[in-house]
Parts: structure tokens; sequence; C-alpha cells
């Protein structure tokens, strides 16, 4: 059986999670935690999480994990069929991990652990999330998906991505620079009442208090 490693608390292993529950493939959720011992690197060679292992094989990057869940379980797309829309779903992603998310990450420190962030680190945050927010509103539909009538990869990543922007955001900037997205408000409170995105969200907040302890 296909084997889930990561951690619960992780945006990027829950994106994987909510696919692999989406897509009905059978899979064991082993917990990992970061790590930079040996027998760990040799199953994620830059020691990132999560990784899936298939009989002992591994494959690491959250996108090229998706990439895979769709080529080997077809039954259930989760990729439009036409190239150009299919696209468009990855394309979202992109924009959603590399201009929304990673640059949010660097508010995580202050915003969810207790610790600093720099004046300088939060202006060029602001400043990065108000052009990667332009961007990213110029593909949305929400009708009702995230990118038109079908439920794709782009709505596990936003599902998992968008909440944790907008609550670092909100935490060091007082206020949210996701709320006035026309429509995202309705779509999300849509998107977290399918079943597997409650599952999902209630483990994430016992991973997330799991996750806290270990750091301290």
């Amino acid at each position: 059986m296909l084997k889930l490693c990561g951690f619960t608390a992780s945006n990027y292993h829950n994106k994987v999670k909510f696919a692999l529950l989406e897509k009905n493939i059978p899979f064991e959720e082993v917990i990992v935690w970061p790590s930079k011992e040996a027998e760990h690197l040799a199953r994620s060679p830059m020691g990132k999480l999560p990784f899936i292992d298939i009989d002992g094989q591994t494959i690491t990057e959250s996108q090229v994990i998706i990439d895979y869940l769709e080529d080997a379980y077809p039954a259930t797309p989760l990729y439009p069929r036409d190239p150009i829309a299919k696209a468009h779903v990855r394309e979202l992603i992109q924009y959603m991990e590399l201009y929304l998310e990673w640059p949010a990450r660097r508010l995580y420190a202050e915003a969810f652990f207790g610790g600093k962030v720099s004046d300088e680190t939060k202006a060029e945050v602001k400043s990065h999330l108000k052009r990667g927010i332009n961007a990213f509103t110029k593909r949305l539909k929400f009708a009702p998906f995230i990118l038109g009538n079908e439920f794709t990869y782009a709505d596990c990543a936003a599902f998992v991505h968008l909440p944790t922007v907008s609550q670092a955001a909100k935490a060091i900037y007082g206020e949210d620079p996701l709320a006035d997205v026309p429509g995202l408000k309705e779509y999300t409170a849509m998107l977290r009442q399918r079943p597997y995105a409650i599952s999902v969200n209630n483990d994430r907040k016992r991973g997330m208090e799991e996750f806290i302890a270990r750091r301290k």
C-alpha cells in the first residue's frame, strides 16, 4: 500500500493527503518529522516532507507526487482533460505556492511560533503578497470551484494554503490581504464542508498542537 510520509501540520502534506482522499486511493499515513539523519535523507534526499513510499521506492516534492498520483490512479481524475485547462490548474498552484505561501512563510516564526520577524522582512513580504494576490485573482472563477465546475488539484492547494496565508498576514499586519478577493470567502466556506476537507482540517489542528509542542 502507498504510504504518505510527513506530518499533518504541513500544508504540503495536507495538499497530497486531500488529493489522495478525493481520488479514493488507499494509503497509510506515516508520521515523519523533519530530520537530517542519514536514514531520512536516503528516502528524501533534500530532507523535505512529505514524500510517498511505494514498495520501498520514494517520491518527493508535493507537486511531483500529485502528478504521479494522476498518472498511476487515473480512475478519478483531478486534472481537466483539456490541455489548456490542465495547464491553468498547474499555473494556479504555482501562483499560490510561489507568490503567496512562500513569501508568507517568512512571517510564520512570529505569526505562529512566538519568534520575531524584522520590520524589513514584514515590509518585503507585504509587497510580495500584494503583487502575488493581484496576479492570483486574475485567474479565479469560483464556478463553483476555483477554476470552474470541476474539483481539481488547485482546490486541494487552495484549501491548505490560502487560510494559512490569511492567518499569518492577519497576525502580523492586523488585516487579511485576501479578505477583499471577490467570492473567496464563500468559496472557502463551501470547500470546508467537503467531508474529506473536514477530516484533513481536524487532523491538521491536532498535528499543529503536536508540532508546536515539539518546538518547545
